[in-house]
């Protein structure tokens, strides 16, 4: 009779240190055999066959593959398809007594658990899920009713009052255990047999120096100097512990930990009103009559618009995947009130091109520029792309770097008035307002 194993599968915490699922996974008496799923579900929606974040995703687990042979004479399995198809394949392979995974709080994640979870139950497999993404989740920090903060400040405060220094202990690396399954070497699926390509983007190493944290107050809303940490990506796909780098932060910089905290916030909205992925949290503002002009967009999209410091923003996102966060906001608010266009449209958009992509943080911050969020920027809050530069980029630094044109007569005029825009806009969501 074969021996029971547990699985451990890899998702959002791509790292064999610091990994609370596989921690637990590990600390059992069974052998463990890791597994990560290149799902179709998510795949398959992706235009860019060059896509980074694809690229980024095959290397970490091409490396945490190489350690595991080398070090553990293990290795990570991989497998291309649906979700549950797959598990329930791995299941029928292997004598399987309990599969480990972290947390996954985004509403196909959830759907998808819930399925799996279904599947395994039917079997008499255990489900054992763990958090890991983040300090704090789902009803960790709520008012004193129970109910889910919908402002920022108040929910920080909580978050902070809250937290504790074994909060932010590390689990012992997975390193240190040695009932890894011995396996054959087995090689990750190319890309190729995927119908993806390797991206000639590049995406920097996760490297929080106390530099960074030392002037992120005074720098971070420096487009020019760029002082700030590259670390969403890593966060996102869980390249680096958030108990790490929050432990780090404590103490150094209060400004930096407290960017942890709203993404810790927008997650814990996404959580409890899943609608907000496609609805307006604010329903009084369903009623806005957007123009949703293609060709305005497409403008947008190129960083044509006439506005220096609007398309040196896009044209750094469209060139590299990243983009100032002080960029991302002005950008953000150009195309909802200038353009008066869906937020909808503009965050599909840094959902395709944002290599540090997160559902929650994209959905959370362009619903607050467009003012129709939780915490939102009010709507008569319409940022001037003509003084912000004078605010951020005075010099035009940052604007040279990604506009080679911007002093020549190829540079496009500008597409729209500023304050024509800004009063159709007041008009615009007034009239919105009143209807409901």
């Amino acid at each position: 009779m074969s021996k029971k194993i547990n699985l451990f599968w890899f998702r959002r915490d791509l790292r064999l240190q610091d990994n609370c699922g596989l921690y637990h996974a590990l600390k059992g008496d069974e052998e463990v055999l890791p597994f990560f799923i290149f799902d179709r579900q998510i795949l398959d929606d992706l235009k860019d066959r060059n896509d980074a974040r694809l690229s980024f995703i095959h290397q970490e687990l091409r490396d945490i593959n190489q350690t595991l042979q080398q070090s553990k004479g293990s290795t990570l399995l991989s497998r291309y398809g649906h979700a549950v198809d797959e598990i329930k394949k791995l299941c029928e392979e292997y004598d399987v007594k309990a599969i480990y995974a972290n947390h996954d709080y985004e509403p196909y994640a959830k759907e998808r658990d819930e399925q799996v979870q279904q599947l395994l139950k039917e079997q008499g497999i255990a489900f054992n899920t763990f958090k890991d993404q983040v300090i704090f989740e789902k009803d960790e920090v709520v008012k004193d009713n129970g109910e889910p903060y919908l402002v920022y400040t108040p929910y920080s405060k909580k978050w902070l009052d809250t937290l504790k220094d074994s909060d932010l202990d590390s689990y012992t690396s997975g390193l240190m255990f040695d009932n890894w399954k011995k396996h054959q070497a087995e090689a990750l699926i190319p890309l190729k047999e995927m119908g993806f390509k390797k991206s000639s983007l590049t995406i920097p190493n996760a490297n929080l120096t106390d530099h960074t944290l030392e002037v992120y107050e005074d720098e971070r809303d420096s487009p020019p100097k760029d002082s700030t940490s590259r670390l969403g990506v890593h966060l996102r796909f869980g390249t680096v512990s958030v108990r790490e780098v929050a432990k780090q932060a404590k103490g150094k910089s209060l400004t930096f930990l407290k960017e942890l905290i709203w993404r810790e916030f927008f997650m814990t909205i996404l959580y409890h009103y899943p609608k907000v992925v496609d609805h307006n949290f604010n329903a009084k503002y369903d009623a806005i009559e957007w123009r949703n002009d293609e060709k305005d967009f497409e403008k947008w999209c190129k960083g044509e618009t006439g506005y220096l410091l609007v398309d040196a923003g896009m044209r750094e996102l469209n060139k590299t995947g990243f983009m100032h966060n002080r960029v991302r906001m002005l950008v953000a608010s150009f195309l909802t009130k200038h353009l008066l266009i869906d937020w909808r449209w503009g965050e599909a958009y840094f959902a395709q091109k944002l290599l540090d992509y997160e559902l929650s943080s994209n959905n959370g911050n362009w619903q607050w520029a467009a003012g129709t969020g939780v915490d939102a920027a009010p709507y008569f809050r319409v940022f001037n792309p003509i003084t912000q530069v004078d605010k951020f980029d005075k010099n035009h630094t940052y604007i040279k770097r990604w506009i080679v044109d911007y002093d020549k007569s190829t540079y496009p005029e500008k597409m729209v008035e500023h304050k024509f825009a800004r009063e159709r806009a007041l008009d615009t969501y007034k009239t919105a307002i009143n209807k409901t």
